[in-house]
């Protein structure tokens, strides 16, 4: 059991690596952050399906259920449309620090949707959040819209994470993110439609390379990271799977840097403010952990 236990630690370690690898991904593929999560949700899609009619689950699911997937599909849409517009328009070490501010976001809104008090040294960790905000800031203002879009990135993806915390309750997985895939796609579909440059001729030309990142986006970054995190999940608590995919901004810079060494070296001040972001997230954890242990 103890050997199970530590393949299943490794294995987490590498979903990491993978969540971190996606930032790679989106700086190596040429499309614009609309089209590429497009391509990603579409794939995405139909490998989800594929699953599903393998593991021979059920599709149908209550309709008032289904506008709440398509609500969340069109949030973790813009998540991921806002992170990658945020690498192309500054780096990836900036889009990770500013996604690393997502857990700070989580402890003001988790209250709003479970109804319970905001925790005193939460508030506390959000200023120091802040400050770890403006050192980058002012060290690094040419990146500002980067920013901006990583930080809103990282409030779509907290908006996502609970909403799908609700919803993991009631319905395995692979349907959740079938749904939810299903209507990003459609919501993108719409507004790619009334854009003069939507669906034409060069939207389907695509290279042989942004085709082989794009499915290993799809493939390997998202269907098989998501289905191998819940078979995780048997054998970690949440609270080690969580705290462990808080260093995803951490491998995710550190592969940035041998990937990009040119465009990723960043002045040192950005190192300092990120690096307060990314240890006070991680405190919060502990800190979560301790009072859970307490109770």
């Amino acid at each position: 059991m103890q050997s199970v236990k530590i393949q299943n630690y490794i294995h987490l370690h590498f979903l990491v690596i993978i969540a971190g690898f996606t930032a790679i991904l989106g700086e190596l593929i040429t499309l614009d952050a609309i089209h590429l999560v497009w391509y990603r949700m579409s794939i995405g899609a139909v490998l989800m399906l594929v699953y599903i009619l393998a593991k021979k689950t059920p599709l149908r699911i209550p309709l008032k259920v289904l506008f709440s997937l398509s609500v969340a599909g069109v949030i973790i849409a813009l998540h991921w449309i806002t992170f990658f517009a945020a690498i192309n328009v500054s780096n990836i070490s900036i889009t990770l620090a500013m996604f690393s501010t997502g857990a700070f976001f989580a402890s003001f809104i988790e209250p709003l949707f479970f109804k319970r008090k905001i925790i005193g040294y939460e508030i506390l960790f959000g200023l120091i959040v802040i400050v770890g905000i403006v050192l980058i800031t002012q060290t690094e203002l040419k990146y500002i819209l980067g920013i901006v879009l990583g930080i809103s990135s990282a409030l779509f993806s907290t908006l996502f994470a609970v909403l799908n915390g609700k919803f993991v309750q009631h319905y395995p997985p692979s349907i959740i993110s079938f749904y939810e895939f299903i209507s990003g796609i459609l919501f993108i579909s719409i507004f790619l439609a009334f854009r003069e440059d939507g669906f034409n001729h060069a939207f389907f030309q695509i290279s042989s390379s942004d085709w082989v990142y794009l499915l290993i986006l799809a493939s390997v970054c998202t269907a098989y990271a998501f289905i191998v995190s819940v078979h995780v999940m048997k054998y970690i608590t949440p609270y080690t799977v969580v705290l462990t995919y808080n260093l995803e901004p951490i491998y995710g810079i550190i592969l940035a840097l041998v990937f990009f060494p040119e465009s990723e070296t960043m002045r040192p001040m950005f190192y300092i403010g990120a690096g307060i972001i990314i240890f006070t997230v991680l405190l919060n954890a502990v800190f979560k952990n301790i009072k859970k242990t307490q109770i």
